[in-house]
Order: C-alpha cells, then structure tokens, then sequence
C-alpha cells in the first residue's frame, strides 16, 4: 500500500509548491515588473528556498510566462460562454460576470498582464499574435452574426470587446483607486454583485441589446 501512496503524495508536493511559486510569482511581478522581481524575492514571497523555484521553473522568464499564461488561460475559460449562448444578452452578462469575478480573485495576474502589454508586450507577443487574435476575431464574427439578426445595434465588435476588457479588468489593475474612493475598504459581496449588475445594464442597454 506504501509505494502507489509515495507518487500520489510527489504530486501532491508538488502541485502545492507550484500553487505557492505562482501566487508569489503574481504578486511580486505585479508590484516589481518583470525587471525588478527576482527569484530570491519570489521564493521568499512563496517561503521557500531559492533552489526550489530552479527546481520548478529554470528561468525567472519562465515562471513569468506561466504567470502570464495562467491568468491568460483563466480569461478565455472566461469567454468559453459566447460559444454556447443564445444570445447578446446571456452571453455578455455571463461573461461580464466572470471577468469581474476573475478581477476580484486575481487581480495581481490581471495586473501583470496590463503592465507587459504597456510596456510593448516585449516577453509574450507570440500569445497577442496568435491565441488572442484568433480569439478575438471568432468572437467578433459571433457579435456581427448577433447584429445581422438584429439583436444588437451596428457597433464596432472589437471595440465592444475592448470595451469589455478594460471595464472587468478596471476592477484588478486599478483596484487601490476603487478602495480608496470606497472609504479604504475592498468592495463588499453586496457591493461586487451591485457593480456587476451596473456593468451589464450599461453595457448591454448601451448596445440596444435589451
């Protein structure tokens, strides 16, 4: 019974010192930048020694890839609604709802996604130019189909989609600014679904979708 337990119990080590890695990765890299954060600042971030971060990801540009791929990953499980949805307005509202709830728990992995891409997106450009872009143009061709049925007004489907990204993402990059015009305070469960509900009532009336 000992030795099929000792593999299940690696993995289980593992994929724990991966989870901590990451976390701290997120958080450091979005406070420091990729140019300021080390591997020794991450792993004392994570509480563990330098040697394991090397033992799970060779380079510091490694693990910030990760970091930049996992929140990437999360963002587009986000947009998996739009395939299946009936509609503009079930498939906007749900996934209004995801990307702010995605900003409310990872909001450092948002802001390490906005920091590479203003600095000219110098260490993931492939995924910009490759997954992001196929992404965007299969969910604009479904906006467009949305606005030849008339279910929609005639608007610009990338620009609804930019539009989308910066008012979920709003809610993790510029989160301190959202706190400090809150009293100081991180919105509440109350105050998150009443943002939630604003987004999508301004953003869907906005597009004659309701």
């Amino acid at each position: 019974m000992d030795e099929p337990a000792r593999p299940q119990k690696r993995n289980a080590i593992r994929a724990q010192n991966e989870a901590l890695i990451l976390q701290a990765a997120e958080k450091v890299f979005a406070e420091a930048g990729f140019g300021g954060a080390t591997m020794q600042l991450i792993a004392d971030m994570a509480g563990l020694p330098k040697a394991n971060l090397h033992y799970y990801f060779a380079t510091k540009e490694d693990l910030y890839r990760r970091v930049v791929q996992n929140i990437f990953e999360i963002w587009l499980h986000a947009a998996d609604c739009f395939d299946n949805a009936p509609g503009p307005v079930e498939a906007i509202g749900a996934y209004v709802d995801a990307k702010m709830e995605i900003s409310r728990r990872h909001p450092n992995g948002s802001k390490v996604w906005a920091s590479e891409v203003m600095h000219g997106a110098p260490v993931i450009q492939d995924y910009l130019e490759t997954t992001l872009r196929d992404w965007t143009a299969g969910r604009a061709a479904l906006i467009q189909n949305w606005i030849d049925e008339g279910r929609m007004d005639a608007v610009n489907p990338d620009h609804l989609l930019y539009m989308l990204w910066a008012t979920t993402q709003h809610y993790a990059d510029f989160g301190h600014q959202i706190e400090t015009l809150n009293g100081g305070a991180p919105l509440s469960d109350a105050q998150w679904l009443a943002a939630k509900d604003s987004v999508k009532r301004i953003l869907l009336k906005g597009i004659g979708a309701v």
